[in-house]
């Protein structure tokens, strides 16, 4: 029986919560997880390089055109990957496209996402990157924070599993609530979240065999 869950992470940009997850498990923070993948749509995405310097493999999968063609062929590209590579779970850490209804229900809680605010504050459709935080500073909010949850059909609708608050101070700006979000929240609770899910799988896994000897 595996004693780890494979894991492949879906990156568009610079990698910074990769770079997290990479650090957690070079620390030895995530027992339960192997990294065996780091697919991103985009080949000028600096977090490839921080996969390739990990020692994990990277793959680029570009989104070619428009339309539910074009989603087909591009989600059954990254589908490819993730099944050749022996991954279980798959984490979307920065990664800038929309899965289809189609692609999430093949992975039942199996897909995490890491979300820059507490959902259900400033979440889904159209909701990401800077445009929660400048939203949230709008707002007036004295707390926001992040948290990782299970991906499902609906943006940022899936089941919860941790959430970090984190203060908003006098002065932020998008930038600067940002910066303090990722270090405080996102970072944290991510590996911690990842290292939990697969943990989780191992357990029902042993429980099962157990069952199985009865």
């Amino acid at each position: 029986m595996k004693d780890t869950v494979g894991v492949a992470i879906l990156v568009s940009g610079g990698g910074t919560n990769l770079q997290a997850i990479i650090d957690a498990k070079a620390a030895g923070q995530l027992p339960s997880c192997e990294l065996k993948a780091v697919i991103s749509n985009k080949p000028e995405a600096y977090a490839l390089r921080r996969a390739e310097k990990a020692g994990i493999p990277a793959y680029v999968v570009p989104k070619i055109g428009r339309g539910e063609a074009a989603q087909v062929e591009f989600e059954e590209r990254v589908d490819e990957i993730i099944r050749r590579s022996g991954a279980e779970v798959t984490v979307l850490a920065g990664f800038m496209c929309i899965l289809s209804e189609n692609f999430v229900k093949k992975y039942p809680e199996r897909i995490i996402n890491v979300h820059p605010a507490l959902i259900p504050s400033f979440c889904g459709k159209g909701f990401y990157g800077l445009r929660v935080h400048e939203a949230a500073l709008s707002y007036g909010v004295k707390v926001t924070g992040a948290t990782v949850h299970f991906v499902n059909e609906i943006p940022d609708g899936g089941r919860i599993i941790m959430q970090k608050a984190v203060d908003v101070k006098e002065g932020d700006t998008p930038e600067t609530l940002q910066r303090r979000v990722m270090e405080e929240a996102e970072w944290k609770i991510l590996p911690a979240s990842l290292e939990k899910v697969c943990a989780d799988i191992l357990a029902a896994r042993r429980n099962d065999a157990m069952n199985d000897q009865l």
